[in-house]
């Protein structure tokens, strides 16, 4: 049977926040995923899917609201293993979605205990189901794509803090765009394979520059440098917990390989700072440490309002034009 066709994210009408922080987490899955909040109509789920893509032939799982913890992690039958002496398993969720994408959508009203086994899994990349004495281990590597929508309940901080990245979308899109959102929709629905064809060169070049980031990404050094301006970025945000800075220092590194750089540079660190800190930001910050350096202090203090992360080296545009993330894929 053949798979249908998937809205192509290069297709996707503005977004561009929550693009480059998919194809960041394409490039280095080590960051940790991404929790997409906004309200219902979105098109979370179809930007979600568009990073599969990106991956090359990985799976997209739907992990189904109301699951239980033995549909995620899968089954041991015991019969079998006193039988034959061995353990036959049952794959579950977090096996199906091995080298590909596990996509949640209401992570929050998920169970507690199911969202830190879910993470956990994330996290380490294999898991481990026991059952009365024995056990099964499978590698479960995959790209960890969350939805919720704030008005019906928020994750525990504690939970929170382990997504990676953290991207909101609003719901109020220019009168232009939501045209062209609709149109393109329509377009897409009418004919989905004609469509998926006349934007195959974009989501080609998008996938091409995500591969070659992803080989780019082990020579680009994890340098002294870029970790004293995020620590202490980090210890002025007063973020609990040491988390906020590794992802934050994988995530500049990922985005200096996006743009085919050879190091970290502030730009890099200034165009994911937003989606380390935001859900991790401590109202309540700490001031600036005695005798601390101010480079990265005044680096925040110089973009008071966060509004351009994501954005690639500055380019001359006209006054009052609208400002985007460069090189994404234009219609055809």
């Amino acid at each position: 049977m053949t798979e249908p066709a998937h809205f192509p994210l290069s297709a996707v009408v503005g977004a561009d926040e929550l693009k480059l922080a998919l194809c960041l987490t394409a490039i280095d899955p080590k960051i940790g995923g991404v929790l997409i909040e906004g309200p219902r109509g979105m098109a979370k789920s179809t930007l979600a899917r568009g990073l599969a893509d990106l991956l090359g032939d990985g799976p997209f799982v739907t992990l189904p609201l109301g699951a239980s913890e033995e549909r995620l992690v899968g089954t041991l039958d015991l019969d079998a293993a006193l039988g034959q002496g061995k353990a036959q398993f049952s794959p579950g969720v977090l096996a199906k979605a091995d080298g590909g994408v596990l996509y949640v959508d209401e992570v929050n009203l998920l169970a507690d205990h199911l969202v830190d086994l879910l993470l956990d899994v994330a996290a380490s990349g294999t898991n481990r189901v026991e059952r009365d004495g024995i056990s099964h281990r499978h590698s479960a590597r995959f790209v960890l794509i969350g939805t919720m929508n704030p008005e019906e309940g928020e994750l525990r901080p504690q939970l929170l803090d382990r997504f990676g990245l953290n991207v909101a979308l609003h719901g109020q899109p220019a009168p232009e765009a939501r045209g062209q959102i609709i149109r393109r929709r329509l377009d897409f629905d009418a004919d989905p394979q004609a469509f998926c064809a006349q934007w195959a060169p974009a989501q080609a070049q998008l996938r091409q520059r995500c591969q070659q980031a992803r080989e780019q990404l082990a020579q680009i050094a994890l340098d002294d440098q870029a970790l004293a301006q995020i620590t202490e970025r980090c210890f002025a945000a007063g973020v609990d917990g040491l988390r906020a800075d590794l992802v934050w220092l994988r995530a500049a590194r990922a985005h200096a390989a996006w743009r085919g750089a050879g190091q970290i540079e502030t730009q890099d660190i200034d165009a994911v700072a937003e989606f380390a800190l935001r859900h991790r930001r401590n109202e309540q910050a700490p001031q600036q440490p005695p005798g601390a350096s101010s480079q990265g202090a005044q680096a925040a203090a110089e973009q008071p309002g966060q509004g351009t992360w994501g954005e690639m080296p500055a380019q001359a545009a006209p006054t009052g034009a609208r400002r985007e993330v460069p090189n994404w894929a234009k219609k055809p």
